[in-house]
């Protein structure tokens, strides 16, 4: 998790609740019943690429978002250029953790880029072609991935098996881009 000098009570009930949960945890059979309600928990596991900040949480038990694990989200899903924090979309953070359980792994995705401030996105815009104007970045609706061991293929069609918003393959640069806008798949 990552660590801002918080209280941690709340978290280590949670941590418990987990080790004997999470195993205990329905398995299902499709992303889509996963995001709406179906199960006891929703958990990520991620690492930054960028900060080499970890972040193992859970994030939903029985039908609630919990406010301080969507609070480590954020800051961990910040821009690191400029360190600043906007709130992830709830949708988005759904589908990463229904792509990581049809995955069927515990290895953590390792993110590229969460929330990006304009100027940011301004920036990595003036290198790259293949950054949008009004990127879902720039909201917090929008994350790229990428997970040792599993393919930009493998990650995509778990992600686009949510039926639940945009997802981008860009095998050359080796990740994927998930956010919960319009349903639509581009890339190779």
């Amino acid at each position: 998790m990552v660590n801002r000098n918080r209280e941690y009570s709340r978290r280590g009930l949670l941590g418990a609740f987990a080790a004997t949960s999470i195993m205990a945890a329905p398995t299902f059979p499709s992303a889509a019943g996963f995001i709406r309600n179906a199960g006891d928990i929703r958990r990520i596991k991620m690492y930054s690429t960028r900060t080499g900040e970890k972040l193992d949480i859970i994030y939903w038990i029985e039908g609630f978002y919990i406010t301080d694990a969507l609070s480590e989200v954020n800051y961990f899903m910040r821009d690191w250029r400029q360190n600043k924090e906007k709130p992830i979309d709830t949708r988005t953070v759904d589908i990463i953790a229904a792509s990581m359980r049809l995955l069927e792994t515990e290895t953590p995705f390792q993110m590229l880029s969460g929330y990006r401030t304009s100027s940011t996105n301004k920036l990595l815009r003036s290198r790259s072609r293949n950054v949008a104007k009004k990127s879902l970045h720039m909201v917090g609706q929008a994350v790229d991935l990428r997970m040792q061991g599993r393919s930009v293929r493998q990650i995509a069609r778990a992600a686009a098996s949510c039926s639940a918003g945009g997802v981008g393959r860009y095998s050359r640069s080796n990740f994927v881009h998930v956010d919960c806008g319009i349903k639509r798949i581009w890339g190779s």
